[in-house]
């Protein structure tokens, strides 16, 4: 039988409101974790990941039940959601290419010094002193990773056949 009737499609609207569901609760989860064992202090930054997490859960659970139940005005409901949902997150990404460098820059900075509480979490956390200052050790870290990284990928398997192209 080919896939491209009610069936499939129900299957996979199933399937990918369960991967939904799944990422809403690792948000939920992980959050929660990181504000309990005290890795992020910030309130507002917890719970807005958290209400982030609790509606991707409540929409994923309307196309769940709307996708199960073939019900229609949860359906409508659920694709009128995720049309607003696109709408914000096309704006943003379009707000976000729009600025150079410079402006990016500049707006991260102001971020930066506004949350006093977060930046000194962040500095902590991760051993680094500001916001353009750089930390020589981690810098090192990370080149040598990439670097590892590089020659790793493009060795030749010993079990391989010698005559094969890479």
């Amino acid at each position: 039988m080919v896939c491209g009737g009610f069936t499939c499609s129900k299957n996979s609207l199933c399937v990918l409101n369960l991967l939904y569901i799944l990422v809403s609760l690792l948000l939920i989860g992980i959050a929660a974790w990181g504000k309990t064992f005290g890795l992020v202090t910030s309130f507002s930054v917890v719970a807005g990941v958290i209400g982030v997490g609790i509606f991707l859960f409540l929409i994923a659970l309307i196309g769940l039940l709307g996708a199960i139940k073939h019900h229609q005005v949860l359906l409508f409901f659920y694709m009128i959601i995720l049309f607003l949902v696109f709408v914000v997150q096309f704006s943003i990404s379009c707000a976000s290419l729009a600025l150079n460098e410079n402006q990016q820059n500049h707006f991260l900075e102001v971020g930066w010094n506004k949350s006093v509480e977060t930046r000194e979490d962040v500095e902590g956390y991760l051993n680094c002193c500001g916001f353009n200052e750089v930390n020589i050790n981690e810098t090192c870290k990370v080149i040598l990773g990439v670097w590892l990284t590089h020659r790793y990928r493009n060795q030749k398997d010993p079990r391989a056949n010698p005559s094969a192209f890479l």
